[in-house]
Order: structure tokens, then C-alpha cells, then sequence
């Protein structure tokens, strides 16, 4: 093993890195490009190490000793790391994919410093692929399971469950909660109606038909 390889190995598991971190810096994370670059380049010189390193060692009398727990170690190193971009905010935990991120591509490096140079490129590929590409599909899919509120104002006796049920049609099952109560109008409810697993477009499209009718206005949507 050449000391141009060795240095291309690292070359490429920066790069690796690398492309994975612009898709994390693009959305403003802590851990973006460098951090990105740096982790991946260190797992590959950790592979390096360890299939390099003790050459001289190895084979010893007397001498015992395991190269491949350096490279073991990183995959539990790089947890420490990924944990710190993990972030709770209310109820709801930011940062996971993030800390994803960091455990596959210190994984890439490793691949990349043990010269497994198509299968670090492929993994490289398919991070990528699955941070850019897969976002828009699992956000379509967490948006449709979010609550959607309407309120509307309608005069006394206009606006029913019944007849909310004749416009949603077989949208009906998604209305999670429907009140109706007097406004402070005299004449007039205040209604609130709640969906779950429906799109906004369908909601749009039930509030629309709602304030055809006569002397109903919609005051409030609300997720």
C-alpha cells in the first residue's frame, strides 16, 4: 500500500463526507459540511490505523492484540458526537436524522479507508438520496396525520354534523371534533371543526363548499 493511496482514501471519504454535509448545511444544522467531512475523514484514518498500523506488532510472540477494535470504536465514538445534535424542543425531538447522518457517513469512512471504494460511493449515494430525496414523501405522509382546525360563524342551526357529513362525504370519518355553541352575535353559532389524516387540500376544499352556504364565514384555519 502506497503512501497516494492512503492519501486518496482519505481524499475521497473527505469527499464523501462532504456531499452529505451540504445537504445538512443547506437546512441550517450544527452539524453541516465540516462536520460532516471531518467525521467521515477520521473514521477512514481510523480505518487506516487499523488495518495498517500494527503491522509491526501483529505476530509478535507475546504480543496479543485485536487492529480491528479501532475501527469498532468509532462506530460508538461517533454516537457521542450525533447525540449532541439531538435537540428537544417542547415535544417534539429535532436532530435525529442528523445524528443519523454522522453514524452513516463515519460508516462510509471506514468503508472508503478499508479500500472498499464502490460499496462507500453507492453508500454515499443512497445517504444522500435518502435525506434529499425521501424528505418531501415522509413530510407529504407526517402532514396528513397533523389536526386541522375550522372555525366558522354561522347563523343558529345552519351548519350541522349532518350536514358537514353530506359535503365531506366518505371524508366524514376524518372529522375528529365538531362544536357548535352561540356567538356573542345574536342569531348565530360558533362552530369548530377538527380533521385528522386528511390533506390540506381536501380540508380546503370541505371549508370551501361549507361557506357556500348562505350566512356561513369561515373566521379561522388553524393546524
Amino acid at each position: 500500500m502506497t503512501n497516494l493511496e492512503l492519501v486518496v482514501r482519505l481524499v475521497a471519504a473527505a469527499a464523501a463526507g462532504g456531499v452529505v454535509g451540504v445537504e445538512r448545511e443547506r437546512l441550517l444544522w450544527a452539524a453541516g459540511l465540516r462536520t460532516h467531512m471531518l467525521v467521515c475523514l477520521g473514521a477512514c484514518l481510523a480505518m487506516i490505523v487499523s488495518i495498517h498500523g500494527f503491522g509491526d506488532t501483529v505476530g509478535v510472540e507475546g504480543v496479543v492484540l485485536d487492529p480491528s477494535r479501532v475501527a469498532a470504536q468509532v462506530v460508538s465514538g461517533v454516537s457521542f458526537l450525533g447525540a449532541g445534535t439531538i435537540l428537544m424542543r417542547g415535544e417534539v425531538v429535532r436532530g435525529l436524522t442528523t445524528a443519523a447522518s454522522l453514524w452513516s457517513v463515519a460508516a462510509v469512512g471506514l468503508a472508503i479507508g478499508g479500500g472498499l471504494y464502490v460499496p462507500g460511493a453507492a453508500a454515499t449515494l443512497i445517504i444522500l438520496a435518502i435525506l434529499a430525496g425521501v424528505k418531501p414523501i415522509a413530510r407529504s405522509y407526517q402532514d396528513r396525520l397533523h389536526a386541522r382546525q375550522l372555525e366558522f360563524l354561522a347563523p343558529s342551526g345552519a351548519l350541522t354534523i349532518d350536514k358537514l357529513r353530506d359535503i365531506a362525504g366518505p371524508r366524514a370519518s376524518r372529522v375528529r371534533q365538531f362544536v357548535s355553541r352561540p356567538a356573542e352575535r345574536a342569531g348565530c353559532d360558533e362552530v369548530s371543526i377538527s380533521f385528522v389524516r386528511l390533506s390540506q387540500t381536501s380540508v380546503d376544499e370541505i371549508a370551501r363548499q361549507l361557506t357556500e352556504i348562505d350566512g356561513v364565514t369561515l373566521v379561522k384555519e388553524a393546524r
